[in-house]
């Protein structure tokens, strides 16, 4: 945003701090006004015609939008992934902990990666960690969308989930 001598126009109209009262004026009257109170002329819609400018504290704005991105940022879970490991031979016990496991991490709001992996010779019946998967899926399928569907790379069935919206 446009700020103080940065400003192009000739004209502009000019909102108060209190966000109120609304003239157009001469850029040197407004930003007579603005040095006057001790505050900067910020260009609010450049764009516009004439361009819309407001009285301010310019620094006090970008702080409280800083306070704005940081809060917004650490109220989110999207960048966290939880990782859970199948096997294509897992017992039904062991398989029904994984999907425990993975509907508490997408109700905590988690992104899940769940990476079936096979070993030795397994590989050659991958229809049977295919099958593992969609299971996996269709367990999970009151809690999570599928992000990302199962794909193969190299002895590894990879899936990513992520909680649905409410």
């Amino acid at each position: 945003m446009p700020k103080n001598k940065e400003i192009q126009a000739s004209q502009i109209r000019l909102i108060d701090e209190d966000s109120k009262e609304q003239k157009i004026v001469s850029l040197t009257d407004a930003l007579a006004m603005a040095k006057e109170q001790e505050l900067d002329l910020v260009a609010v819609s450049p764009g516009s015609e004439p361009p819309v400018c407001k009285i301010m504290d310019y620094t006090h704005y970008l702080y409280n939008q800083s306070k704005i991105e940081k809060k917004a940022k650490k109220g989110s879970k999207s960048g966290v992934i939880k990782e859970l490991k199948l096997s294509p031979k897992i017992s039904e016990h062991d398989f029904q902990v994984r999907v425990n496991a993975g509907i508490k991490f997408l109700e905590k709001g988690y992104k899940v990666k769940v990476t079936l992996m096979f070993k030795g010779r397994e590989i050659t019946h991958s229809e049977l960690g295919m099958n593992m998967m969609t299971k996996f899926m269709a367990d999970l399928q009151e809690v999570a969308t599928v992000e990302q569907e199962p794909c193969t790379n190299g002895k590894f069935i990879n899936m990513m989930l992520i909680p649905k919206k409410k």
